[in-house]
């Protein structure tokens, strides 16, 4: 199945509200235990950065797993960064922690390099996949750890179809909608196989890991 690219940003405020206010607690969780399985050992994780942060939702649990992290969190959608501001504002043990930044990714200018670059779930937002591989180039050593974890693309529509049964259900209209669009907008495992080299990220492992979900993981170099 061919991809069908979905809208870049999320801005209606119907979309972004839904989204905001949505129980993504045991997979943006999930995604935390992941990351600390394989980098929690560390003991030199100070400078984070989170691409494609939404409202925000996994920048403060992370927060909460690793509390000697600062974390510049980033995200092109001023409405996505208005919730997660809001909620940062009924936190103060995170002030001074946690930097929401309203830039669309390629754009973002950052001088230090990052002991840990991690996304989830922005990947097949992008029209053009290179975006993301390549602002991971710029911001990373080669000893920065990067974790990455998206949507696969099914084979088929019938799949997407079965997987939007399966997992959303129940929710709003408007967050099966993206979840289905959102299917049909990722990649597939040997895609992203062929974009890391092309950015310099050869040896990164892709791996996936559920019906619906892949990660990209390891250093640089």
């Amino acid at each position: 199945m061919k991809r069908l690219l979905e809208p870049e940003l999320m801005i209606e405020p119907e979309q972004v509200s839904a989204y905001a206010n949505a129980d993504f607690d045991e997979p943006h969780s999930n995604f935390i235990r992941m990351l600390g399985s394989y980098y929690n050992s560390r003991g030199d994780l100070r400078t984070v950065l989170d691409l494609g942060c939404g409202p925000g939702d996994v920048t403060f649990k992370f927060a909460a797993a690793f509390p000697e992290t600062i974390i510049d969190a980033v995200d092109g959608s001023k409405e996505m960064l208005d919730f997660a501001n809001k909620i940062l504002a009924e936190k103060p043990e995170l002030h001074g922690r946690i930097n929401y930044h309203h830039s669309m990714i390629q754009e973002f200018k950052s001088s230090p390099k990052y002991d840990l670059v991690f996304s989830n779930s922005l990947l097949h937002h992008l029209p053009d996949p290179m975006v993301l591989w390549n602002k991971i180039k710029e911001v990373s050593s080669p000893e920065t750890y990067i974790f990455i974890m998206d949507l696969l693309r099914p084979e088929t529509i019938e799949e997407a179809v079965k997987l939007k049964a399966l997992y959303v259900r129940g929710e709003p209209e408007v967050l099966q909608k993206d979840f289905y669009n959102s299917l049909l907008a990722a990649f597939e495992i040997d895609e992203v196989r062929e974009q890391l080299p092309q950015a310099g990220l050869g040896k990164l492992e892709v791996q996936q890991i559920t019906d619906r979900h892949i990660i990209i993981f390891g250093q640089k170099s």
